[in-house]
């Protein structure tokens, strides 16, 4: 009996990541499953999910505005629009098990699957449960989280502790500093300190690291700089003609395995996936917290290594002044780095698409 499944949500490679292990590991258990993805019109999945070889549906769901005004009114409506189109897909796709990965287009699907009395799974990335993982625990089947202490948001029955899916790529070898480094053209003998802001950027970080450039251009390193599409073109028109001995800047690493396998330090957002796969890469990481983020919940990713001794910690706030001095300091303090790599290893939660999946086969008996 060929298998349907329907994964939805994504806006963020924090989001669609995940979904695609997910997906990934469905096939290569049953290479005659149908699995479909349902996105928000407008954002990246729509584009990454065909890329990935699987077929998706857009939803014109998105999230409302903070500021109250007219703006709220049409997301109202196109939510009303997506609720009844979910339910459409769902008439006509017969799914035997719905995954929600976060995301606009996730709180429609799983409403309404619920609604139909398709077994649903909740895939939580966050310490922090966004509000409508929350009001959708009651009806899920079981909710797969990536940290301790979730029963404060889920019910405790329902929580398995899987943690999050995350690029096949990046764990699939062994890293070999060498051939990651002449990859980027780089000595491999060397501290390498990694830069990371997201697909798109951050612009505090990318500031940050503009303020102190000279601090940076007098250690024996090589820095490897993810600036996001979003700020490379100012970024380039500053160092425009600069001779830069120690950085190479890019808008985007397509190849994350040879930045990660050449890195020695990694500065980042703490996005939840992103911090899934730093733990695995088990490398000392300096975080840096969004503060754009529905209750703050890339502080809470970011505490929850902090408090292991597993990650430093610089506040978005204090980044300009600090950041860069915090990467010098860790650069010379090789004890303490490796106390930092090992910890964040410890953290780690492998074969996690693999526990979900698990997951999925007792829920629908299959």
């Amino acid at each position: 009996m060929n298998r349907k499944y329907i994964i939805s949500g994504g806006g963020t490679g924090g989001h669609i990541f995940p979904a695609l292990a997910i997906a990934g590991e469905i096939r290569k258990r049953d290479p005659e499953a149908s699995v479909l993805f349902v996105g928000a019109n407008g954002k990246m999945e729509m584009e990454k999910v065909p890329a990935a070889g699987f077929p998706i549906i857009g939803l014109p769901v998105e999230g409302l505005q903070r500021k109250i005004g007219f703006r709220n009114f049409i997301v109202i409506y196109k939510l009303i629009i997506s609720l009844f189109k979910a339910s459409g897909i769902l008439k006509s796709f017969k799914p035997d098990v719905v995954v929600g990965v976060g995301g606009y287009a996730s709180g429609p699907l799983l409403r309404m699957a619920a609604k139909r009395k398709i077994p649903t799974i909740i895939q939580e990335q966050n310490s922090y449960a966004g509000v409508t993982n929350r009001l959708l625990a009651a009806k899920a089947g079981k909710i797969c989280v990536a940290y301790h202490g979730m029963e404060k948001y889920f019910p405790k029955d329902k929580i398995v502790l899987t943690g999050n899916p995350i690029r096949e790529e990046l764990v699939s070898r062994p890293f070999d500093k060498a051939a990651a480094c002449a990859f980027f053209g780089i000595p491999d003998n060397l501290p390498v300190v990694l830069i990371l802001g997201g697909s798109l950027g951050a612009r505090t970080i990318n500031e940050s690291i503009l303020g102190g450039m000279e601090m940076l251009e007098k250690e024996e390193i090589r820095v490897l700089w993810q600036t996001g599409r979003l700020y490379y073109d100012r970024i380039n028109n500053v160092l425009n003609g600069k001779q830069l001995k120690n950085i190479k800047y890019f808008d985007f690493i397509n190849r994350m395995e040879m930045a990660y396998g050449a890195s020695d330090i990694i500065v980042s957002r703490a996005g939840a996936t992103t911090i899934s796969e730093l733990c695995m890469l088990g490398k000392p990481v300096i975080l840096v917290p969004s503060p754009n983020v529905a209750e703050d919940h890339q502080t809470k990713n970011a505490m929850a290594l902090v408090r292991n001794n597993a990650a430093v910690i610089v506040s978005d706030g204090e980044a300009r002044e600090k950041l860069v001095r915090q990467v010098i300091e860790l650069l010379h303090n090789p004890s303490h780095r490796s106390e930092l790599a090992k910890n964040c290893y410890k953290m780690a939660l492998p074969d996690s698409a693999a526990k979900i999946v698990d997951e999925i086969v007792k829920l629908t008996g299959q």
